[in-house]
């Protein structure tokens, strides 16, 4: 009978000393997920909108309506290790002078460095530069080999 008790005792400590091994993960912060991404519409949707379609941001811009962040980080806790960051994303919203979204950028973490997982960007083409500005920058560029094989 004693032996019975002693192997039981024996068995409970083993399984709560495993259980103890396991790790335990904990989430902080907030990152929107892609199907709610989905309603921001780079060119169209406004700062004014974005709250009610996908939540305040953790972090703003250094410049008023610069850009929104949102940034979430997984953490993994095994036993009296230190805890270690598993993953971490940061969604980066950034806003012309009217207040519309001119882009949305997700990045990652990938063995210490930062990662593009996903771009989307207005296409505003050469806006800076006019036609004439153009083709009188590209006169200079020109040379005789250019047209002569």
């Amino acid at each position: 009978m004693a032996a019975i008790r002693q192997m039981l005792i024996l068995v409970l400590v083993t399984i709560l000393g495993l259980a103890a091994c396991s790790p335990v993960y904990r989430n902080h912060g907030f990152v929107p997920p892609d199907i709610d991404l989905a309603q921001v519409v780079v060119g169209e949707t406004t700062m004014d909108q974005l709250p009610a379609l996908i939540g305040r941001p953790s972090a703003q811009g250094l410049l008023t309506g610069s850009g929104w962040y949102y940034v979430g980080s997984r953490w993994r806790h095994y036993g009296i290790r230190k805890p270690q960051e598993v993953n971490r994303e940061v969604v980066a919203i950034s806003f012309d002078s009217q207040g519309v979204v001119r882009n949305v950028e997700r990045f990652g973490l990938e063995r210490g460095r930062v990662v593009t997982l996903s771009r989307r960007v207005t296409d505003t083409g050469v806006t800076e530069i006019s036609l004439i500005g153009q083709i009188l920058g590209n006169l200079g560029n020109i040379q005789a080999g250019d047209f002569i094989d």
